[in-house]
């Protein structure tokens, strides 16, 4: 029987200090700072004034963008191709990171040597690349940025894979490779 109330005592004891966890306190300071109210992103509750979502201001530009002013039609086409020019000058070009961008977003259809030849085209998955030395492409430094910026046929634009400087590296490097070709 003493044996009983020992083993009773025991896990008596046992039960309340396994239900004690100190590493928590029993009260909470500031419980509105961890336990918030959740708000509707616009509304009266946290916004009593009305504000809704601002536009911005009419004729503003992001920051870190510029505007392409020529417009995506086979005339801006043709007023790229005669008047854009590559605004970085020889010590701006880099023609590896121009390579670099090449392989990445062009070469998989153009193929790496400009010819037409990329993978996708050898595996028929799309037909009909031209090669960059064709006699009647006469492209120039504006064409392929505007076909970068917008894309042509039945390529996509890669604006918004390609900042603006990225897009003049990638320029300079297909006129090279173009007068690789026409060696």
């Amino acid at each position: 029987m003493k044996s009983l109330i020992k083993i009773l005592a025991i896990a008596v004891v046992f039960v309340a200090v396994s239900c004690n966890k100190s590493t928590a306190p029993n009260y909470q300071f500031m419980p509105n700072m961890y336990e918030s109210e959740g708000y509707e992103t616009y509304g009266e509750a946290a916004f009593p004034n009305g504000v809704e979502a601002q536009l911005p201001a009419e004729g503003s530009v992001a920051r870190g963008y510029i505007p392409f002013d020529i417009e995506n039609t086979t005339e801006g086409y043709e007023l790229a191709k005669t008047t854009l020019v590559n605004p970085l000058d020889s010590t701006q070009v880099d023609l590896d990171r121009g390579k670099e961008l090449y392989d990445i977003y062009c070469g998989i259809c153009h193929g790496n040597k400009g010819n037409g030849q990329g993978n996708l085209v050898k595996r028929e998955k799309i037909l009909g690349i031209p090669s960059y030395d064709d006699v009647g492409r006469a492209i120039t430094a504006g064409s392929i940025y505007h076909t970068i910026y917008y894309g042509k046929n039945s390529m996509g634009s890669y604006a918004n894979q390609l900042k603006e400087e990225e897009r003049w590296q990638v320029v300079s490097y297909v006129l090279k490779l173009k007068a690789d070709l026409e060696k």
